[in-house]
């Protein structure tokens, strides 16, 4: 195990990661795209400026990560291990990832772009999404009670089939609630 740590510039597709299990470290500008950081586990991370697009994160543990402005181009979240699973996501690109079915209750995405992210099944209890950008974003049997979508935009979401009770809007924002009712709307 590996603790308190600060890893600065590496390319983890070329170096392998030396242990398994890393407990408060700090990740600035390091590359872990198309490369498998499975079955490894991350406590209390720290994950800045890095690049994870299209990583590998099967069974892989991430409990209290904070991930700031992040490549996450792809991932495959829903594959993580889910136990103790959370994060937190600041000035990140997430396009096309995948969060089906995982639970992510307070879970907060500032100022992300969450174009084509699949949040299907997901459990965004209390969550916020704080000036994110959730075009095609998927919301299909989710859970989004009391989550936050005030300062979101480009955002489609039924709320026939999904639990949205107390979620937050702005009224310039309820159009995303109505758009798949093909209403004219002036």
């Amino acid at each position: 195990m590996i603790e308190d740590k600060t890893f600065e510039s590496i390319d983890y597709t070329k170096e392998k990661l030396t242990d398994n299990e890393y407990d408060n470290c700090t990740f600035i500008d390091c590359t872990f795209s198309e490369h498998s950081i499975s079955n490894l586990a991350f406590r209390e991370c720290e994950f800045n400026e890095c690049n994870f697009s299209n990583a590998l994160l099967k069974n892989t543990v991430l409990n209290d990560i904070q991930f700031k402005q992040c490549k996450l181009l792809g991932l495959d979240f829903s594959v993580c291990n889910s136990l103790l699973l959370s994060m937190n996501f600041s000035e990140c690109n997430l396009s096309f990832a995948s969060f089906y079915n995982l639970k992510l209750k307070e879970t907060t995405f500032s100022s992300c772009n969450l174009q084509e992210v699949d949040f299907t099944e997901t459990d965004l209890t209390n969550a916020i999404f704080d000036n994110c950008d959730l075009k095609r974003a998927i919301f299909e049997n989710s859970i989004l009670e009391k989550a936050d979508f005030r300062t979101a935009t480009n955002y489609t979401i039924d709320p026939v089939i999904n639990k949205m009770k107390k979620a937050r809007f702005s009224a310039l924002g309820l159009l995303g609630l109505l758009r798949n009712y093909n209403l004219i709307i002036d």
